[in-house]
């Protein structure tokens, strides 16, 4: 008698089961599919067709443009130091806070998520006061022939502030519910500590850590905001991606500006696949 009595109460449950109306849920449905074409769908195919609107010979030439590489070239060279190097931060950070416990972790916490407190506005002019020429340290700067703020070094320094909360803030969580049962059986067992780092630790995160990179990158190659107070806008030599469109943009030169900025929406399109993936992989470390 138990096993139909429990069939019998688990069916009445669920025909007891609150759900909304199917008006509702439809009507959900189609709000949010119409958000995603207005917002979404139409600029990303507004772009391309802008892009692509005299033929693709015109296309092609707008991306030859010496000053149009160059702001490539900038770009690629900014997320190949920021990157790293927000990578190496955020897996130390991440490994500090989840498997330690230590004085100051709160602080920690609190100083990894200042980036997304701050405007990038005032993140760029923090590094003018800084190191610009009338700056704490622009007069030592000036003394010692070394140029940070309108150069290079100052996009990249900007670009590493504005992006390092990205990867220690996608491991912190992934770690934390890993807990740090695998790490001490491996330190009992005799393991050193760069051993357990690299033979249980590393392995159990590296969906979490391609799921940062991602992020990251997305947003090193996209910044606007930080980097335009810090570069100067020199055509040819201090302008990324970004900022190169808003000139292209401002001289009325339309195609090419759109063509530009087809590079950006095709590689934030590549990492939206990458980045579904690597979310798919990081869940399913979670749940196990």
């Amino acid at each position: 008698m138990s096993a139909p009595t429990t069939t019998y109460a688990a069916k009445a449950n669920d025909n007891h089961r609150i759900t909304e109306p199917a008006l509702v849920r439809w009507g959900l449905t189609v709000v949010a599919l119409v958000f995603l074409a207005l917002f979404l769908v139409l600029p990303l195919a507004a772009v391309f067709s802008q892009a692509f609107e005299k033929g693709l010979d015109v296309y092609l030439t707008a991306l030859k443009e010496p000053d149009t590489l160059s702001s490539i070239k900038l770009t690629l060279i900014t997320v190949a130091v920021a990157v790293p190097l927000n990578l190496v931060f955020g897996v130390m950070a991440a490994w500090a806070i989840a498997k330690f416990t230590f004085p100051g972790k709160n602080l920690l916490i609190t100083l990894i998520d200042l980036p997304f407190s701050v405007s990038p506005v005032i993140s760029g002019l923090i590094f003018v006061l800084l190191f610009g020429r009338q700056g704490w340290l622009g007069p030592w700067l000036d003394a010692h022939d070394i140029k940070i703020v309108f150069a290079v070094p100052g996009i990249i320094l900007a670009t590493i502030f504005v992006t390092f909360p990205f990867i220690a803030r996608e491991l912190i969580p992934l770690m934390e519910a890993q807990g740090r049962d695998e790490e001490e059986a491996a330190l009992v067992l005799g393991a050193s500590g760069l051993q357990t780092f690299f033979r249980v630790t590393l392995p159990n995160i590296k969906w979490g850590i391609i799921y940062g990179v991602i992020l990251c990158n997305a947003r090193a190659m996209g910044e606007f905001g930080a980097v335009s107070v810090v570069s100067g806008h020199i055509r040819g030599s201090t302008n990324t991606v970004p900022l190169h469109v808003e000139i292209l943009y401002n001289e009325y030169n339309y195609t090419a500006a759109f063509a530009v900025a087809s590079l950006l929406a095709f590689l934030a399109l590549i990492t939206l696949v990458v980045k579904t993936v690597a979310e798919w992989k990081v869940r399913q470390q979670l749940g196990n």
